[in-house]
């Protein structure tokens, strides 16, 4: 098993890190650390050179602060990316959000910074793993544009099935899904419906725990799996198998 999204490197895993890797360790074959900023960026790189062919680099660029950022800001992340695009698997979390982001302007901003790591994914032919939160099917136009990004990950997929549908109409696309499988009925219903082929497992962990009292992690991507057994009425073995050897194909791990 996979967990294809998660953050690691984020400081709620500072105090036991290396405890939550060793679990993780103990039930999956791998793990992609998504970074979110600059900073992040460096820190998923750090840890994943400390836990070879295990932990993997995802470089991310986050939508819900990205308007924030300065021209100077954002260059120098993608240069960064450019110099540094082999040692990552994936772009991402790159992308949209419309629900924390309401005011137009800024909306148009966040699409511009968007459009233009899409633009450095399909260049460079690197997968894309996107953050497409109330705007999936705005995101899915922007990116279908594009012939030469080999895969592309809806990362913890929150859309209609209609946009899902629209999605697996391509067979590089793919869509996450989170430990929130457990108890989002919404979830439920897409998982219900939409084939393992086109189906990758998550946690975005420290995020999305089964309670509030919780926090989240890699080895908890198990719990989804079973949950997803259980919606599909088949053995978790079948769902090991398909959305690994998914994830696999899509990082190139």
């Amino acid at each position: 098993m996979i967990d294809t999204h998660c953050h690691i490197d984020f400081e709620e895993f500072d105090h036991d890190r290396e405890d939550v890797i060793n679990r993780a360790r103990e039930v999956l074959e791998a793990v992609v650390d998504s970074g979110t900023s600059y900073e992040s960026n460096q820190s998923v790189l750090d840890i994943s050179k400390k836990n070879p062919d295990f932990i993997y680099p995802s470089f991310g660029f986050h939508p819900v602060a990205s308007h924030t950022k300065t021209s100077e800001e954002i260059k120098q992340a993608q240069n960064f990316l450019i110099n540094k695009l082999d040692e990552f698997v994936a772009i991402g979390e790159v992308g949209m959000d419309y629900y924390y982001i309401t005011d137009k302007s800024l909306r148009d901003k966040q699409q511009e910074i968007f459009t233009s790591f899409v633009e450095i994914a399909n260049e460079y032919k690197k997968t894309l793993l996107i953050h497409g939160r109330d705007c999936e099917k705005k995101v899915l136009n922007i990116i279908k544009e594009y012939d030469n990004i080999p895969y592309v990950i809806f990362h913890c997929y929150s859309g209609s099935l209609k946009t899902a549908r629209k999605i697996m109409e391509y067979d590089n696309y793919y869509m996450s899904f989170s430990t929130m499988v457990c108890y989002s009925k919404q979830h439920q219903e897409l998982v219900k419906n939409i084939p393992l082929e086109h189906i990758l497992t998550e946690t975005d962990s420290p995020y999305l725990a089964l309670s509030r009292e919780e926090r989240n992690e890699p080895a908890f991507v198990m719990r989804g799996a079973r949950k997803i057994a259980e919606l599909k009425e088949i053995n978790l073995k079948e769902i090991d198998e398909i959305t690994s050897n998914n994830g696999k194909k899509v990082f190139n791990i």
